[in-house]
């Protein structure tokens, strides 16, 4: 077997990690990967006073080494890691989102020890095994680190829409376009739901701020000012043993993070991920390590799927935010039972097969759900789930 896959084209369905899109969907589907990871991987930086810049560059360097370290077989994008903030505050002294850290070297040199440490938890996991790290790290474990890093940044988000009713507006507009283009596009627009809906918002701000004067005008004086080209600005460690001391643990975190990244990745592609936690660990690992010796954060695997579920969630669903859910196609259980009675009981569905129902109408399914291979896969996995 070959260290890459042999990868094969697939124009329709679920997109295994030995798959690929063609060309033209490809570099459509990376630049909305760059758009949904761009916000997270630059505000990182801005919080601990780091050149975002620098991280940006840096988090493109550690997704390509990661994919040479992991054989193209673990689909992952290395961006900034939140896990560091609060430690990086406390070894350099600095508030976050104070500006740019004077003591930036010091959080560097705690950034190379993070990796360098979590390097060698790779090491020995690709040597011994990921079982004692599962009985280390439940998936209880592992799902409250990510739901708490990403609890913690909540208020951020809040923040950031919450300077007028202009910019609310705008905030809850951007989500809503993102949640209608998933839910009811369809052929290559499904694919790309954040690209589509963060466009669709950029030109509803850019029509009623530069157009009618109702907001902050987007200014691209800036643009038309910076060179075509230009080097990141570098910045050396400085190795500190109590900075380094502090810091090294959140390799613990980034452990975690990964781990439930990769567990995902399997649970979605139904295939055993396992073989590859090792290298994943390092290829993060290592990925920190450069990063940290130039001027970069940590970083960690990103993973976002975006899409529309309801189940037993929707009880839990704030009273105010269900109005807004129910214009992107959430619904009820109510409203899904009602459904399955309909044809259930219904005696003119009585010679009725084959059909799929929503809000008790038949309806054409998704290119998705007509997809033979996922069909036969999905079957396949539910098979090896109940023995």
């Amino acid at each position: 077997m070959s260290y890459f896959p042999n990868w094969t084209l697939k124009t329709s369905g679920t997109v295994m990690p030995e798959e690929k899109l063609p060309t033209g969907q490809t570099l459509v589907l990376g630049l909305q990967h760059v758009v949904a990871m761009f916000g997270a991987t630059a505000l990182a930086p801005l919080l601990m006073g780091f050149d975002p810049n620098v991280a940006i560059f840096f988090s493109g360097i550690a997704t390509l080494l990661f994919f040479v370290v992991t054989g193209g077989r673990l689909p992952s994008y290395l961006g900034s890691s939140f896990a560091f903030i609060a430690v990086v505050a406390a070894a350099t002294g600095h508030a976050v989102g104070a500006g740019p850290n004077p003591n930036i070297g010091l959080a560097l040199g705690g950034i190379i020890a993070c990796g360098a440490l979590y390097t060698l938890i790779g090491f020995i996991v690709q040597a011994a095994g990921v079982a004692w790290v599962e009985k280390l790290m439940p998936p209880v474990v592992t799902g409250a680190i990510v739901a708490a890093i990403g609890l913690n940044l909540a208020p951020i988000a809040v923040k950031g829409i919450s300077a007028s009713g202009f910019d609310t507006f705008i905030g809850l507009f951007t989500v809503l376009a993102v949640g209608v283009i998933a839910t009811y596009a369809s052929g290559s627009a499904a694919r790309l739901p954040i690209l589509l809906g963060a466009l669709a918002a950029y030109l509803l701000y850019a029509l009623l701020t530069n157009g009618l004067g109702m907001g902050k005008a987007i200014d691209f004086s800036g643009i038309a000012k910076a060179a075509w080209i230009g080097w990141p600005k570098f910045t050396a460690p400085v190795f500190d043993a109590k900075a380094m001391w502090l810091i090294a643990p959140v390799a613990v975190i980034l452990v975690a993070e990964n781990l439930g990244h990769i567990k995902g990745i399997a649970a979605m592609t139904g295939r055993n991920m396992d073989p590859l936690i090792g290298k994943g660990f390092i290829g993060d690992g290592v990925a920190t390590m450069i990063a940290g010796a130039g001027g970069g954060t940590g970083v960690t695997t990103y993973s976002l799927h975006p899409g529309v579920v309801a189940t037993e969630v929707w009880r839990h669903v704030p009273w105010l935010l269900k109005p807004l859910l129910r214009l992107v196609g959430m619904i009820t259980p109510e409203e899904g039972g009602k459904t399955t009675l309909h044809c259930a009981t219904a005696p003119e569905l009585a010679n009725e097969t084959g059909l799929y129902y929503d809000r008790c109408k038949p309806r054409e399914p998704s290119a998705m759900g007509q997809d033979a291979a996922l069909a036969s896969e999905l079957w396949r996995v539910s098979e090896k789930f109940i023995g």
